[in-house]
């Protein structure tokens, strides 16, 4: 039977998973593996950000990358990745809507960000690893 309370688990996996594997790609094949370190920390350098911010970036998605996708961490991680995107936005706020316009547009990040919200608010759903089983350690629900 299809309810809110067996398919939202799954479809919120479904949101963390493909959100990590663009954080990958975004964060490891383009930033790190197309630009490299230098070539990022210079494209934030001639933003007027200070060049290491590149690199805190790079890391910073791959990172969010690997947490969505295990689904360690989620809401934290999901709400610590604002600031990129909110960042990223801002940053092609001037050349227009849509994503595929010269130097791209603000919609693509706009909408990662509200993504990022949502995650943030359902937490990790099915399917992800839990790090206090991981090392053994016993979680004891508070009272209310």
């Amino acid at each position: 039977m299809l309810d809110t309370k067996t398919t939202t688990p799954y479809a919120t996996f479904l949101l963390r998973v493909s959100m990590g594997a663009l954080f990958l790609a975004h964060g490891g094949l383009l930033k790190l593996g197309t630009f490299g370190i230098a070539g990022t920390m210079g494209f934030f350098g001639s933003l007027g950000y200070p060049p290491i911010f590149g690199a805190i970036v790079i890391f910073a998605e791959i990172g969010a990358g690997i947490a969505l996708v295990t689904g360690v961490g989620v809401r934290v991680v999901s709400l610590l990745a604002l600031p990129i995107m909110i960042g990223a936005t801002l940053q092609h706020t001037g050349n227009g809507w849509i994503f595929s316009a010269p130097r791209g547009g603000w919609e693509f990040p706009a909408f990662w960000t509200v993504l990022l919200l949502v995650q943030a608010g359902l937490g990790a759903g099915a399917f992800a690893l839990d790090v206090n089983k991981l090392i053994g350690r016993q979680v004891v629900p508070a009272n209310a």
